[in-house]
């Protein structure tokens, strides 16, 4: 019997389960083109609020993955671990791990996305850097893993391109938050590249897509077990997503940061959650020497070496390392100052990484373009002490209007209260 999409949308709209075949037929009408954007924009509606279980999730993570190739390393004689987050304001882990990981003797293939709703995406990050490529091909890709053992790219049109433009889909169509399709998207990815473990940052918080610690549980409970149905040792860190993670929002300032970690100038929040992702790889990886390797090549500068190493295969401005006037970042700055003397209570993360997007920072539709260079440094988080009239965030932009705008912003986004306020705990659990 021939399959129809409306009835496929009509029995997931009624809460229905989908048989491997219509999750197949589903995938491979849209990656070909068959079923337009607004019909597979309803699916996508259908499961955000229907869900799916773990079988059905199973089966739209094979599909696609089995959309495009998988890379195949078995000529590289080292360990093979990724690391993926589902989605944080701030986060720039991947750029300080991956490299770290790397001069460790670990080989890092990783897979990486554009901004997604509120958060900033890894490829807008290194794109910021004048003429690096994150567009390699799997050959192209694989002779760097071979020669460096490190490389940050995008899906190409080889690598899941079911999930390439479904990413871009849910972007934009308030379909983000769903357990099953953030877990086939990061898994489908993920599993295409070779690995014998993966680690997972699943963040919780206001600041993530899950904002309930036991919804953020939940997710990282399906990704380790599909991780486990395809043979990779699979491990999720629940990480505190309550605060941008380190000082800097926004691509080139983000870059910047990540710069001066590798340097050994990282704010400890930021380090804390790289330190304990790089400690589960290691462990994954069966590499001795914990967190004295890791800060032994901080100092040595592997880490950072390595950093180079990688933009220089990808035709970057190495250059970006030692001189940051080479990265777009915005000339035009306003200093939002504290209202009152207090502790910061809370701080509205979701709408940082909301006004974050409205300054050019992420997208706001599908085809938008990013501006590398605006985005905020934070100067006080939750639990701090602030005087009034000192700085709490920095708001960078070459748009007046734009930096005006959210300027005026500020005052829903930091919460201040006389009482002294507990700092929250980063790192809540690691589930394997």
């Amino acid at each position: 019997m021939e399959t129809n999409i409306l009835e496929i949308l009509i029995k997931k709209r009624g809460g229905k389960k989908l048989s491997k075949s219509e999750i197949e037929f589903l995938i491979k009408g849209y990656t070909e083109g068959s079923i337009p954007d607004y019909q597979f924009s309803a699916l996508l509606m259908a499961i955000y609020f229907q869900g799916m279980d773990f079988e059905e999730t199973t089966h739209l993570t094979k599909a696609m993955l089995n959309s495009g190739k998988t890379l195949y390393l078995s000529d590289i004689n080292k360990p093979k671990i990724d690391k993926h987050s589902t989605g944080g304001v701030g986060d720039k882990v991947s750029l300080i791990l991956a490299p770290l990981l790397a001069s460790c003797g670990i080989c890092v293939p990783m897979i990486s996305g554009r901004s997604l709703g509120h958060t900033g995406g890894t490829l807008d990050k290194l794109e910021s850097i004048p003429g690096l490529r994150t567009d390699l091909s799997l050959k192209e890709f694989h002779n760097q893993l071979k020669r460096i053992g490190l490389g940050i790219i995008g899906q190409t049109e080889e690598i899941a391109p079911a999930d390439k433009k479904i990413y871009a889909l849910r972007d934009v169509t308030a379909t983000v938050e769903s357990i099953p399709l953030i877990s086939a998207s990061i898994m489908s990815k993920k599993l295409s590249e070779d690995l014998d473990g993966l680690v997972l940052d699943v963040k919780f918080g206001n600041g993530a897509f899950m904002k309930d610690y036991k919804e953020a549980r939940s997710l990282a409970l399906y990704m380790v077990q599909i991780g486990k149905r395809f043979g990779v040792k699979t491990v999720a860190v629940l990480t505190n997503m309550n605060n941008p993670l380190g000082q800097y929002i926004g691509n080139s300032l983000e870059v910047m940061e990540a710069i001066e970690c590798l340097k050994g100038n990282c704010p400890d929040d930021l380090m804390e959650v790289t330190f304990a992702l790089a400690e589960v790889a290691l462990k994954i990886g069966r590499i001795n020497g914990g967190r004295y390797l890791l800060l032994k090549k901080i100092k040595n500068n592997e880490a950072l070496n390595k950093f180079r190493e990688m933009i220089e295969y990808q035709s970057g401005d190495t250059k970006v390392i030692d001189d940051y006037k080479r990265l777009p970042v915005a000339k035009m700055s306003v200093i939002y100052p504290a209202p009152e003397n207090g502790y910061i209570k809370d701080i509205d993360t979701f709408l940082l990484g909301v006004l974050g997007n409205r300054l050019g920072a992420g997208r706001l539709k599908k085809d938008d373009k990013i501006d590398h260079g605006c985005g905020f440094r934070i100067y006080k988080k939750t639990g701090d002490f602030v005087k009034k009239g000192e700085p709490l965030i920095e708001i960078f932009s070459d748009d007046e209007d734009r930096l005006q705008n959210v300027l005026k912003e500020m005052p829903r986004v930091f919460f201040i209260t006389p009482k002294r306020v507990t700092k929250r705990v980063l790192i809540r659990e690691i589930i394997s």
